[in-house]
């Protein structure tokens, strides 16, 4: 048959073990091509990319020529790799063996042309950036070069053009987490301390991350729970439901981080900005249950607590009031004045009430008079101790109600200095929030739309 009387012919006297020229001078061009077929896997701890590729090479033997007439006008043969001369071409990022089947076979044409095609789980090393992530793009290269010979003895050329090579996603399977933009090749000459050259071939595999998985399941919980921080502001901070509500997301957000920990890169390189945007969701959180304590605390009322500095209700009560357009501001900064006036009529109401020597009309001072000499008789006799004794029991009744009183109008400034605190507290906490918010969501568009 023309397939063995041409083996035979091609194989009868064939060197493996020499470059295949007829000249030493001459340099062997092996040209080479590559398409990505599936990302596997991205270790970003090891900072390890597994890929499966379709790797091409040719190049031409010249000891593999034959004259098609004298074989039945058979133009081309497949022959064993492991019979004829394979040039040595490695990638430099290998970091380990990957399962690739093995193909035993390779095509010769009758012009001395050999084809090489191969598929290569290809494990490399590669420096990986996740500071964007879950919007991260990385760009891992492939170097193809002969290990041994120098340029003058192997040289290398790319098989396609390169714009063919960079938009080819014709075998690329785009199911899994990663989606392939493109791939780029750029040949260079490579020399070590002056020595020969050796030619390289770069392929820069272009892939980016499908956020929505872990916007879903990383970045909405967290914007929930900021929600609900911002929301429990509303609850009245002389409550207790407010501290205890933000206590309950604290520690919820703190539960959401433990869960999501495994999900998140790690590196002893640098650290995701996500991570960086939890600790300061927590942080913020940290910062509004302080708030919130102070506020409570402020507001809390206390029978021994002093009265309101002069300076803080004029900054507070009337300054901030203007500033925060609070609708009760005339209440908030004329509540001082109110309650004097209120203190004083009740004081006079009082007085008037249980003192026995003030009258308004005339019958009324001669009843009083008639009191008074009734009151002297009674001194004068052995039940004038008991009326003086009440007398000072309704004194010491209307001290200790004027007493209570002031405490109720002191609690009530603290109180209004308490609403107003925790309203320009809540709108700067607020300001920070969406500062905060706008910076990261624009860093992430920009980095998404690259």
């Amino acid at each position: 048959p023309a397939l063995r009387r041409l083996s035979h012919y091609l194989l009868a006297h064939y060197q493996k073990g020499t470059r295949p020229v007829r000249d030493w001078r001459t340099t062997t061009n092996v040209a080479i091509d590559l398409m990505v077929y599936a990302i596997l896997s991205v270790d970003e701890k090891n900072q390890v990319l597994t890929t499966y590729i379709w790797y091409r090479q040719h190049w031409i033997d010249e000891f593999l020529k034959w004259d098609p007439a004298r074989f039945d006008n058979l133009t081309q043969i497949s022959l064993p790799v492991e019979s004829i001369w394979v040039p040595d071409i490695l990638i430099n990022e290998f970091v380990d063996v990957g399962k690739s089947p093995h193909v035993p076979y390779v095509y010769v044409s009758h012009h001395g042309e050999v084809q090489n095609l191969k598929p290569i789980q290809v494990m490399t090393a590669c420096s990986l950036d996740i500071y964007n992530f879950p919007f991260d793009v990385q760009n891992c290269s492939l170097t193809f070069t002969s290990w041994l010979h120098h340029i003058r003895d192997i040289n290398l050329s790319l098989w396609r053009q390169p714009e063919l090579v960079k938009f080819d996603r014709s075998v690329f399977m785009n199911q899994g987490e990663w989606e392939l933009l493109y791939v780029l090749s750029h040949f260079q000459e490579f020399s070590v301390k002056s020595s020969d050259s050796y030619a390289e071939m770069k392929f820069y595999v272009v892939i980016r991350r499908r956020p929505l998985f872990y916007t879903v399941s990383l970045l909405l919980p967290s914007i929930f729970l900021m929600v609900m921080d911002i929301v429990g502001f509303y609850l009245p901070p002389h409550s207790g439901e407010r501290v205890s509500f933000k206590i309950t997301l604290l520690l919820g957000y703190s539960v959401f981080l433990i869960i999501v920990s495994d999900t998140l890169p790690a590196t002893a390189v640098g650290t995701p900005l996500i991570g960086i945007y939890f600790v300061v969701c927590m942080a913020l959180l940290v910062i509004s249950l302080t708030e919130t304590i102070l506020i409570v605390r402020l507001v809390h009322k206390q029978d021994l607590q002093p009265h309101v500095p002069e300076w803080v209700k004029h900054l507070l009560l009337e300054r901030a009031t203007i500033l925060l357009c609070v609708r009760d501001r005339k209440k908030f900064s004329q509540s001082r004045t109110q309650s004097l006036d209120i203190r004083q009529v009740e004081n006079n109401d009082s007085t008037a009430k249980l003192t026995p020597y003030s009258c308004e009309e005339p019958r009324e001072c001669g009843a009083v008079g008639g009191m008074r000499s009734a009151v002297a008789f009674a001194g004068r006799t052995e039940g004038s101790a008991a009326l003086q004794e009440v007398l000072r029991e309704t004194t010491a009744i209307r001290q200790l109600l004027e007493k209570r009183e002031e405490f109720r109008d002191i609690a009530r400034e603290w109180l209004q200095v308490g609403y107003v605190l925790d309203v320009l507290l809540f709108r700067v906490y607020l300001a920070a929030v969406l500062a905060y918010s706008i910076t990261l969501g624009t860093l992430w568009s920009v980095w998404r739309d690259a």
